[in-house]
């Protein structure tokens, strides 16, 4: 049976704590590319540091570091020596790797992986370093065996698929009870050299998912994940084991539709593929947040594949891909923002390591004694005769005394030490029995406490109701009584259509009102006339009214309320203006306008000199102020 260990301090497994290294590699200009000729946006200062155009101006630019830069020349093979060679050597000490590419599609991440016969790309390289490794640990003859097997597999539209066996279905992703991420039913080919490594998976690399669209000739619709496991065992006891999982993970690129032309089946991908990329763009976040909250590895199956390598215990490399040319101008700058945040996330390696516990050797023994020979009688006298002999004073042992007994006393010794055992453990599952019970009799007593206070509650509830009782009167309650006065009927404006008719003289037209029926009715008027006369579009008020008002009414209040009138125009405010019957805000401001420019109105009738004023509506604001006035 294995168990994990803890590892001492001063080993090579020590806990540490590891930042995600991230390297970033330019892509050379393609020419073919830049559509309308406008040159990179993105180009090198350094080895560490590069800078691109500020979208929000021109003229500026925003600088990035990071850890590695890998500008238009850089080959595969610098690539590999700076930023993947030296993580590969933890993998033969019981830690975790991870190396991934991320970065939008058409930017290359797919070459930086796998690369091509000429040149090759990091898996390639990668494993080969593995065994070479490995090659040289076995030559220095340390007394460990070293076993290398493979996995690939691909998630495609939230799929995990087995890409060393196509047949297979969408595989479960599980989690151990030392949080290791297993996925159960995937197959592990053991390989014993490169080129067994090579049979194997480039037969793998063409069943995974790719199509062309408008970016990119050969695009992957699926991320790939590689697995390489090294076991390295000590063949002599305590028979210690380390495991070390190096994943190389090659990641689709986020796309936008509008420029890859996705439809149908390719837009379905899509859409997968970007929601993979936003959910770990949303893992980042969280562990930079650091507030011990949740991490969401679990709202998709990239991130829980990668949970050990964002925050988890793997030494981890990311290599974000990028584009110089104009049209991938927002995928290279969310591209380097996703970057600058995953350089700040720490992960803490360490050893996993197991231990054969030590077997019992009784069962053999007992085995060995049935296969000798002896019925179970003959046993059961053995066993009665040896209590006998323990109960009975025993001589005094020689030194020179048989090996049988010694044996057979130790073998008594063991089996009372395993009774003895056996018999505590039971003691003390029969004092948590009586505990638990204990603890049910207390919670029983609690509750009928409880129960009884809500009893006495209840009571004293129901006599209060009863007291309330003795106040209750006869009295209707109180309702609002509705108003039995007929509502006034609002005149409705009848436009007649037009038709040739002779001019009736104006005094047949004319309409006398009685004073004292004008000034009861001045409310209502008004406001009828104030809805007709609306400042914004509204009809001009109709002219069929009194035109002889002015008649009516005392000459020495006309005249004092159209020097008020005046007095309002010349003087007021903006609030005095609009206080005014008929004169809105728009009317306020043309009126303070005009005072501005020409000075004080010399008369009322100056009022018409301002635009949108017709000699109807003045006539029309003029009535309605000298009767409000007179209201007052």
């Amino acid at each position: 049976m294995a168990q994990r260990v803890a590892v001492s301090d001063g080993a090579a497994g020590s806990r540490r704590t590891s930042r995600v290294r991230v390297a970033v590699r330019l892509r050379p200009y393609m020419e073919p590319q830049d559509e309308k000729r406008e040159g990179p946006c993105v180009r090198g200062l350094g080895p560490q540091k590069l800078e691109i155009i500020n979208w929000r101006n021109a003229t500026e630019t925003l600088q990035y570091q990071f850890d590695v830069f890998h500008g238009e020349q850089s080959t595969q093979q610098e690539v590999f020596l700076t930023s993947v060679k030296p993580i590969l050597p933890n993998i033969l000490h019981g830690q975790n790797a991870s190396v991934f590419a991320y970065g939008p599609t058409g930017a290359g991440k797919t070459h930086t992986m796998l690369g091509s016969q000429e040149q090759p790309g990091v898996i390639t390289r990668a494993v080969k370093e593995v065994f070479r490794l490995v090659e040289a640990q076995k030559k220095d003859l340390d007394g460990w065996e070293y076993s290398v097997g493979m996995s690939y597999l691909e998630i495609y539209n939230e799929k995990v698929l087995d890409l060393l066996s196509p047949g297979s279905q969408d595989l479960p992703i599980r989690e151990d009870k030392d949080r290791n991420i297993l996925i159960p039913g995937l197959t592990l080919t053991p390989l014993s050299s490169f080129t067994d490594f090579d049979t194997h998976f480039i037969p793998a690399s063409l069943n995974r998912t790719t199509a062309s669209t408008k970016l990119n000739q050969r695009s992957s619709r699926s991320h790939a994940i590689l697995l390489i496991k090294v076991v390295k065992s000590q063949r002599g006891p305590p028979h210690r084991q380390q495991t070390g999982k190096l994943y190389l993970v090659d990641l689709a690129g986020s796309e936008d539709n509008r420029r890859t032309g996705n439809q149908g089946i390719r837009l379905k991908e899509s859409g997968a593929i970007n929601l993979s990329l936003f959910t770990l763009s949303k893992v980042v976040d969280a562990l930079n947040t650091g507030a011990g909250g949740r991490v969401p590895y679990r709202d998709s199956k990239l991130t829980r594949l990668l949970q050990d390598s964002l925050g988890g215990s793997a030494h981890s490399v990311m290599i974000t891909n990028i584009a110089p040319e104009y049209k991938y101008y927002f995928d290279t700058f969310s591209a380097l923002n996703f970057a600058a945040k995953s350089k700040q996330i720490v992960n803490r390696p360490f050893v996993r390591e197991t231990v054969l516990a030590p077997t019992i050797t009784t069962v053999k023994r007992t085995r060995e004694e049935q296969e000798a020979g002896g019925s179970g009688e003959h046993q059961n006298k053995k066993f009665k005769e040896g209590k006998k002999a323990e109960q009975s004073p025993s001589p005094p042992i020689h030194p020179h005394s048989s090996p049988d007994s010694s044996v057979l006393d130790r073998l008594l010794a063991l089996e009372k030490m395993m009774m003895g055992s056996a018999e505590r453990e039971r003691l003390n599952l029969l004092k948590t029995v009586a505990q638990s019970r204990k603890e049910i009799q207390m919670l029983k007593e609690k509750q009928k406490e409880l129960e009884d206070k809500a009893n006495k509650f209840n009571k004293q509830n129901e006599n209060e109701s009863k007291d309330a009782l003795l106040f209750k009167t006869d009295l209707p309650l109180l309702h609002r009584k509705q108003s039995t006065v007929a509502k006034p009927r609002k005149q409705q404006a009848v436009v007649t259509p037009l038709q040739v008719s002779q001019v009736q003289p104006l005094q047949q037209c004319a309409v006398v009102c009685k004073p004292s029926q004008f000034l009861d009715k001045k409310k209502k008027r008004v406001q009828t006339e104030v809805g007709q006369g609306k400042e914004n579009g509204g009809p001009d008020p109709p002219s069929a009214v009194d035109v002889n008002w002015e008649s009516h009414l005392d000459s020495a209040l006309l005249e004092q309320s159209r020097r008020k009138i005046l007095q309002t125009l010349n003087s007021g405010s903006l609030k005095d203006l609009k206080s005014l019957q008929l004169i809105g805000d728009k009317k306020a401001k043309l009126i303070m306008g005009w005072r501005e420019i020409h000075g004080d109105f010399t008369q009322v009738e100056d009022l018409k000199q301002i635009e949108c004023i017709t000699v109807k509506r003045f006539s029309s604001f003029i009535k309605a102020n000298i009767l409000s006035s007179m209201g007052k």
